[in-house]
């Protein structure tokens, strides 16, 4: 297995389009007052990283995720690159999954997991871009690194950080409010309690 730096992985806090399972991609959705609550955990969470190690910090240029990472790292400064967005998904951004599955009703069958769902929407991304998206995000980091982005783009990390094949990818937990933390191929969630 690969050996990268330690990273802590900040999932975008609560959209609106989130609270009403709409499939967002990248499409954009600001966050909800819960959104912002799930900011300020983070914000918490990482304080002491931030003062202790300053890491680099690269965000999503999406703006929930640019939201986010404006209340989590407070002041400290941070990258915004363009390989951290969402998955693209196709005909289905905007859609919720009731509307997914009340139109594609075979591809909603066929695929439970969301991950899998955005991935064979028609005209998305697919997984080997977006897979490789994150592959390429991982292959650039030189040290320790926060990363603030999206719940499938971090399913990706974390199974590829991991070592798990795409279906345990794609049944990884998405939370927000916590931060995942991979290091030495294992990941631990800090969660406030």
């Amino acid at each position: 297995m690969t050996h990268y730096p330690k990273i802590w992985f900040l999932r975008h806090g609560q959209t609106f389009w989130n609270a009403e399972h709409r499939v967002q991609g990248q499409m954009e959705s600001d966050l909800t007052e819960m959104g912002v609550s799930h900011a300020h955990q983070q914000a918490r969470l990482l304080a002491p990283i931030l003062d202790h190690d300053a890491p680099p910090c690269l965000v999503s240029p999406l703006r929930r995720a640019q939201q986010t990472a404006k209340i989590a790292l407070g002041t400290h400064p941070f990258v915004t690159d363009a390989l951290l967005a969402e998955a693209q998904a196709g005909a289905f951004e905007g859609l919720t999954l009731n509307e997914i599955a009340q139109t594609y009703p075979d591809i909603s069958a066929a695929c439970p997991k969301v991950l899998d769902l955005f991935c064979e929407a028609p005209g998305g991304e697919g997984f080997e871009t977006f897979a490789g998206r994150v592959q390429a995000t991982l292959d650039r980091l030189e040290c320790p690194t926060v990363l603030v982005a999206h719940g499938l783009w971090g399913q990706i990390l974390r199974g590829i950080v991991c070592g798990l094949s795409r279906a345990e990818m794609a049944a990884l937990s998405n939370e927000q409010g916590c931060i995942y933390v991979l290091e030495n191929g294992a990941e631990t969630v800090l969660r406030e309690t």
